[in-house]
């Protein structure tokens, strides 16, 4: 925390008060003799208003800048070396999937969970390193919200509109194994492999001066798409290099809605039979069929866009009207572009929930990809990487898919299972919650793309 030069002036004047208010007492002693100021540093803390541990200290600092000539005698500030600690609110998605069934396992023991007790279950589980605001910046992050019991007790509580989604999307998958659909699932996700991407420990010598460093911030980025059945389809494989330089810029931005429109349509040619695809909720995959006006809008592209659907509207009104027309106009149930190409090609889109990249089979095939790379990435040059991307691509084999898939179903399985115990279990906890309430809150407001 900062001070300020009136809080500094301040201060510094109660000092001099305190050291005035001290010797005028003294004036009126008869009984003081020189001995009395010889413990000087006690009546220094006496007089300024401190401990005695603070005045030798201080002393102390004066005595080193002394005997250094060329010091000038400038004290140090006791909190010029301090740093806030950083905020630690950031985790990759697998860490990210257990703070979030961390939370969940509170719920199924029936446990109000609480920002501490979830922060000491992280600590043992993945090692967490951040604080209990960390924890707070993080929990929010993935969509919990804090709620406040009616006895006071405060927890953290996942968001409806992520459950929803959540429970939509397991019940749709796991349906489709329970009525033998024997079409094959298959997953799409993509990734980036950074040029300096290596084993993150290595053996060095005491100095640290032999070893491999990797420069550089570009990134390669893989599309792909495979399933149990035939391991990566063919043909679908679209690696690329990124333009963006630096740690910070998102990858996302080099996969337009026009790029990844393009490649869909060519995965859906390759596909040898109808089948289901899983996939995320990334701008690029959520194309709508119909585009309406968005907050940014100018006033006039709002009223053509009105003229075009042949709503009447007046001359003079605001932008908010305006808007409250377009809002009666969009409809509750999104209609996605990519999702009606897929259907008109006898194939399913269905979208996995947001931040649950778990359930997405691909994602054990990046780590492998990823981890075959970091071994062999020893000269970290950009066409070196590009080249090892494609080799541990064609690596993966048809019984890698089938053990990743395997994996993935069962996580699936698993928790839907608990989705529909806990919806039993919630239902005594969100009354206690919130026993009055009658309306919907903010939590159910239209969710945004989280990728």
């Amino acid at each position: 925390m900062s001070v300020s030069n009136s809080d500094t002036r301040s201060q510094t004047k109660q000092i001099v008060y305190k050291v005035y208010t001290f010797l005028k007492q003294l004036s009126t002693r008869p009984d003081l003799s020189a001995d009395f100021f010889k413990n000087t540093q006690i009546r220094t803390a006496e007089a300024c208003g401190l401990s005695e541990r603070t005045v030798r200290r201080i002393c102390s600092e004066a005595k080193c800048k002394a005997e250094d000539s060329t010091s000038v005698m400038v004290f140090r500030s006791p909190r010029k070396g301090y740093k806030r600690a950083k905020i630690v609110s950031e985790l990759n998605d697998f860490d990210s999937d257990v703070v979030r069934r961390t939370v969940h396992e509170f719920y199924d023991r029936g446990e109000y969970p609480t920002t501490q007790l979830i922060l000491n279950a992280l600590r043992q589980k993945i090692n967490y390193s951040g604080c209990l605001r960390s924890m707070q910046y993080l929990l929010r992050n993935l969509k919990f919200s804090h709620k406040k019991c009616n006895d006071g007790r405060k927890f953290f509580m996942e968001k409806n509109d992520i459950v929803a989604l959540r429970c939509k999307f397991l019940r749709e998958i796991c349906a489709l194994r329970e009525m033998k659909d024997d079409r094959p699932i298959v997953y799409i996700d993509e990734t980036r492999v950074n040029q300096n991407h290596s084993e993150s420990m290595i053996w060095q010598n005491e100095y640290g001066t032999k070893g491999l460093k990797g420069k550089g911030s570009n990134k390669v980025i893989v599309y792909h798409a495979g399933c149990a059945r035939y391991g990566f389809i063919q043909g679908s494989k679209l690696v690329f290099r990124s333009n963006i330089l630096g740690n910070t810029a998102d990858y996302h931005s080099q996969l337009n809605a026009e790029m990844f429109k393009n490649w869909f349509i060519e995965l859906l040619n390759n596909l040898e039979e109808p089948s289901v695809l899983v996939m995320g909720n990334a701008s690029y995959h959520s194309l709508l069929v119909e585009n309406h006006p968005k907050s940014n809008w100018r006033k006039s592209d709002i009223q053509k866009w009105l003229s075009e659907k042949n709503i009447e509207f007046h001359p003079l009104e605001t932008l908010p009207e305006l808007h409250q027309k377009v809002k009666a106009l969009i409809p509750r149930q999104k209609k996605y572009l990519l999702d009606q190409i897929a259907l008109e090609k006898n194939h399913e889109v269905i979208h996995l929930p947001p931040r649950h990249c778990q359930y997405n089979a691909i994602e054990l095939i990046w780590a492998q990809v990823k981890r075959q790379v970091a071994k062999n990435n020893n000269t970290f040059k950009m066409v070196d990487v590009e080249r090892l991307t494609h080799e541990a691509l064609d690596a993966v084999t048809k019984e890698d898919w089938e053990n990743c898939v395997r994996h993935t179903e069962k996580l699936q399985e698993s928790d839907h299972r608990k989705e529909i115990l806990r919806d039993a279990l919630m239902e005594p906890v969100v009354l206690s919650i919130l026993p009055d309430n009658s309306d919907y809150s903010d939590d159910e407001s239209e969710i945004e793309q989280l990728e």
